[in-house]
C-alpha cells in the first residue's frame, strides 16, 4: 500500500472494499484491483486542485458501493477506482487499456462523456436527458457507476460546493431516483428520496423525524403485539419464517401527508409488517398464498387494499404479497408477505436476482447488463423478472440530443444536421440560417451532428431557402418546410414570368390563352405553365424566343433598326436602383434599373458590359462570363457599355473563391484565420470536400468591396503551406 499520511484511513478504507468483493475476488483480480487503487491516490496526490473538496478515500467509497450496493463485479469496481483519473490522453488510455483491459477504458470513457451533459434544466427534459444518457453510454455499466458516485454525493451533501449543491439535487429528483425504481435498487431510491427531502424541506424532514423518534416506544409495542398471533400461527404450520416491523421511510410519509392532505398522526400506515418465508423456488406463490391466508384468519382484510405482485411482478421485476388488515385496536397495517429470494431482489435490485439464477459466465453476464439497459429503455413496458434474462443485444440509438444555447434538449434523428437544427427551433430561424457554432466553434449548415453537441444557429437576412439544401436535411419537418418555401418562391417568380409573358403577347398582337401556353410547355418540355412563368422570369427562356417559336420568323427576330433601338431604349429606362451611384451605362443613358448576372457575380473592379433584359432592364455582366460570347454572337444590338464611376462608395459584392490543396488537419481553420480574423470578413458560403486521393476541394463564399480586394485574399490563402491552387468562380459548383 502507498505510504501517505493517512495510512490508517487507506488501509481501513482499502480493507472494506476487499470485503466488498469478497463474492468475486481472487488472486488475479485482487492484484488489479490494488494496481488501480494505488493509481487512483497516487492521482490525487499530483492533482489536488482537479479534485477540488473530493477527499482521498472519494474513489474507493464509490467502488465500495458499486461492488457491496449495487452489485457489480471487478470491471465496474476498478472503473469506479479511476473513475476521476481518466483524461483526454492517449497515454493514459494506453496504459489503463493495457493495465486493466479494454472494457475498463470503455466504461470511463463513457462516464467522461457523461460527466459533461449540460443538466441545468433536466426538470424540463427528464425523458430526454435520460436518453441521452443511455444513448452516451455504450456500457450500462457507466449509468451504475454514476448511480453509485450519486448516492456517495448525497451522503457527503454537506462538502459539496454552492454550485454543485443545486446540480445533484436537480440530477437526483428528475434521473437517478426514477431509475433507481426502475431496476429495483428500493433501498437506494428510499435513501435518495429522504436525503432529497432532508436538503429541499429540511423543516418538514426534521419534523417527521422527530415524531417517528417521538412515537418509537408505542409502536414497537403496538408490532409486538400484532405480530405475537400471526408467530404463533406460522409455527404451528411449520414455516421457517422471520418477521420484521419497521417505519415508512420520510420521504413516502412526507409524500403522503401532501397528496392526501393529512397531519402526521392522520397517517394510519406510519410502518409495515414484513413476513420473509424460507421457501423453495417451486414452492413460493403456493406459500405466499397460505402465509396470506393465516394472517387474514387473524387480522379483517381490506380486499380493497390487495396487491398481488406476485402472480404479474411489476415491470422491474418487484414481487410481493400486500394487504392491508385492521389490527389491535382499530389500527390499520400493512403486511408484506414475500420469500427470501424476494426480499434480497426487493432491496438489492435486480443485481440479487442473478444471484439466484447462478448467472456465472460471460454470455450470461452480457445478458444480465442487456437486462438493465432494457428496462431503462422501455421503463413502461411490462415484462416478468424471468424474462429479462433473455438474450438482448444492445442497440445504437436512432436519435441524438442536441443542447440550445440555453441548455434545452432537442431530439433529431442520427445524421441531423445544423440546418436540421435550425428548423427544429423555427421555420423562420431555418430559413436564414447560414452557419452555426457547435460546441463553440464555427460550422456550416451541413455539419454532421453529434449526441451532446451544443449548438447556436447563425443568421442572416439575407439567407433564403436553396434547392440543394434539400441535400442536407434529414429531418421531414426541415424538409417540408424548405420545399414550402421554395415552392412560395418559385409561385411569386412565376407571377412575374406571367404578367411579362402577358404583356409581350399584347406587343405582339397574339392571344394569351390555353393553346399558346401549351404550345409553349410542350416546346421546352416543361411539366406545367408554372414552370414556364418560373424559368420566364429567371432568364432562362428568352423571351424573343419565345416570338421565335409563336409566329416562326426568324428574320423577325434578328431584325435591328432603329425603331427597334428606340423600343428598346424605351424599355430600359426606368427608376434606378440601389447601385447608380458606381455604374455608368452608356454616358447617355440614366435612371437605368439594372441587375448584375448571378452566371459571373460582377464586382467592382472586373471589366463588364450590360446585356439589354426585355421587362428587366440592363443585366451587368463580367466580360469574361461563359455567357459572353453567345450573349454577343447572337444579340448584339442589345450589347450596352458599361464601366464603373470612379467612387470610395463600399458597397459589397459576394464573390466565390475555390481552394484546392492537400487534405491535412487545420488546413480550413488557416483559411477561416485570414477571411474571419486577418481581412474581418463574412462568410456567405462554406462547403468543403475531401477526396480518395488526400486532396481537399473547398469553396468560400464572401463580401468584398472590389476586384483588388479579392486579388489580396487569394493571394494570402495562396501563400498557406498545403494549398496548390486558389481561384475564382462565377458560382457554385
Amino acid at each position: 500500500m502507498p505510504e501517505n499520511q493517512n495510512t490508517d484511513l487507506l488501509k481501513t478504507n482499502y480493507q472494506e472494499l476487499l470485503d466488498a468483493c469478497k463474492p468475486f475476488l481472487n488472486n488475479d483480480n485482487e492484484l488489479k484491483i490494488q494496481k488501480a487503487y494505488e493509481y487512483a491516490i497516487k492521482d490525487f496526490s499530483k492533482n489536488k486542485k482537479k479534485f477540488l473538496n473530493e477527499s482521498i478515500p472519494h474513489p474507493c467509497e464509490v467502488a465500495i458501493i458499486v461492488a457491496k450496493e449495487i452489485g457489480l463485479g471487478e470491471t465496474s469496481v476498478i472503473s469506479a477506482l479511476l473513475h476521476r483519473s481518466i483524461q483526454d490522453n492517449k497515454e493514459i488510455i494506453s496504459f489503463f487499456d493495457k493495465e486493466f483491459g479494454k472494457s475498463v477504458v470503455s466504461i470511463l470513457i463513457g462516464i467522461n462523456k457523461t460527466s459533461n451533459i449540460w443538466t441545468d434544466k433536466i426538470s424540463f427534459n427528464a425523458d430526454n436527458f435520460r436518453k441521452l444518457f443511455l444513448s452516451l453510454a455504450d456500457d450500462i455499466r457507466v449509468i451504475l457507476i454514476k448511480l453509485a458516485h450519486c448516492l456517495y454525493d448525497m451522503r457527503k451533501f454537506e462538502f459539496l460546493s454552492n454550485e454543485f449543491k443545486k446540480q445533484i439535487l436537480s440530477e437526483v429528483e428528475f434521473f437517478y431516483i426514477p431509475i433507481s425504481h426502475q431496476l429495483g435498487f428500493y433501498y437506494i431510491k428510499t435513501e435518495l428520496e429522504d436525503l432529497l427531502m432532508k436538503y429541499t424541506k429540511p423543516e418538514l424532514f426534521t419534523s417527521i423525524q422527530n415524531k417517528i423518534v417521538e412515537s418509537q416506544s408505542e409502536r414497537e409495542r403496538f408490532i409486538t403485539e400484532f405480530t405475537l398471533p400471526i408467530q404463533h400461527e406460522l409455527l404451528m404450520h411449520s414455516y421457517d419464517c422471520e418477521i420484521k416491523g419497521r417505519s415508512k421511510s420520510i420521504s413516502s410519509i412526507g409524500h403522503k401527508m401532501k397528496i392526501k392532505q393529512l397531519d402526521f398522526d392522520e397517517v394510519f400506515d406510519l410502518f409495515a409488517i414484513r413476513i420473509i418465508v424460507e421457501s423453495k423456488n417451486n414452492n413460493e406463490k403456493t406459500d405466499c398464498w397460505r402465509i396470506y391466508s393465516i394472517v387474514t384468519n387473524i387480522y379483517k382484510p381490506n380486499p380493497k387494499r390487495l396487491r398481488d405482485w406476485i402472480s404479474q411482478p411489476k415491470p422491474n421485476g418487484y414481487e410481493s404479497l400486500q394487504i392491508t388488515v385492521e389490527g389491535p385496536r382499530g389500527k390499520w397495517v400493512e403486511v408484506q408477505i414475500r420469500t427470501k429470494r424476494m426480499d434480497e431482489e426487493a432491496e438489492k435490485g435486480i443485481a440479487a436476482h442473478w444471484k439466484y439464477k447462478n448467472v456465472q459466465n460471460k454470455q450470461n453476464f452480457e445478458e444480465r447488463l442487456a437486462s438493465f439497459r432494457e428496462i431503462l429503455e422501455n421503463p413502461y413496458e411490462k415484462a416478468k423478472t424471468e424474462n429479462l434474462l433473455e438474450s438482448k443485444t444492445l442497440h445504437d440509438s436512432d436519435k441524438i440530443f442536441v443542447y440550445t444555447p440555453r441548455g434545452d434538449l432537442k431530439k433529431l434523428p442520427v445524421g441531423s444536421t445544423v440546418l436540421d437544427f435550425a428548423y427544429e427551433i423555427h421555420t423562420i430561424i431555418g430559413s436564414k440560417c447560414k452557419g452555426g457554432k457547435v460546441n463553440g466553434k464555427i460550422t456550416p449548415i451541413k455539419k454532421v451532428l453529434q449526441n451532446g453537441d451544443r449548438v447556436e444557429v447563425i443568421t442572416s437576412n439575407n439567407q433564403f431557402p436553396k434547392l440543394d439544401w434539400l441535400n442536407i436535411v434529414v429531418t421531414n419537418k426541415a424538409t417540408l418546410r424548405i420545399k414550402r418555401s421554395l415552392n412560395e418562391e418559385r409561385f411569386k417568380e412565376a407571377k412575374t414570368g406571367n404578367e411579362i409573358l402577358r404583356r409581350k403577347l399584347r406587343n405582339w398582337k397574339l392571344k394569351f390563352n390555353d393553346e399558346t401556353i401549351d404550345k409553349l410547355v410542350k416546346h421546352y418540355k416543361l411539366s406545367s405553365s408554372v414552370d414556364l412563368y418560373y424559368k420566364i422570369a429567371m432568364e432562362e427562356i428568352d423571351i424573343l424566343e419565345v416570338k421565335k417559336i409563336l409566329i416562326g420568323t426568324f428574320e423577325t427576330l434578328i431584325k435591328f433598326d432603329k425603331t427597334d433601338e428606340i423600343s428598346i431604349d424605351k424599355e430600359i429606362q426606368s427608376k434606378s436602383e440601389a447601385y447608380d451611384d458606381i455604374l455608368l451605362i452608356d454616358e447617355n443613358l440614366k435612371n437605368v434599373n439594372y441587375t448584375f448576372a448571378k452566371c459571373c457575380n460582377p464586382i467592382l473592379g472586373d471589366k463588364v458590359f450590360g446585356f439589354v433584359t426585355i421587362g428587366k432592364g440592363i443585366t451587368i455582366h463580367r466580360k469574361n462570363c461563359p455567357n459572353a460570347q453567345h450573349l454577343s454572337d447572337n444579340y448584339k444590338y442589345r450589347i450596352r457599355k458599361v464601366k464603373w464611376r470612379e467612387s470610395e462608395g463600399m458597397k459589397l459584392f459576394q464573390a466565390l473563391i475555390k481552394i484546392v490543396g492537400i487534405d491535412k488537419q487545420g488546413i480550413m481553420n488557416n483559411v477561416l484565420k485570414i477571411l474571419s480574423d486577418d481581412m474581418k470578413l463574412n462568410l456567405t458560403t462554406l462547403s468543403v470536400n475531401s477526396r480518395t486521393n488526400g486532396i481537399f476541394e473547398g469553396i468560400v463564399g464572401i463580401n468584398v468591396t472590389d476586384s483588388k480586394m479579392l486579388a489580396t485574399i487569394v493571394s494570402k490563402i495562396q501563400k498557406i503551406e498545403g494549398v496548390s491552387k486558389v481561384s475564382r468562380i462565377n458560382k457554385l459548383e
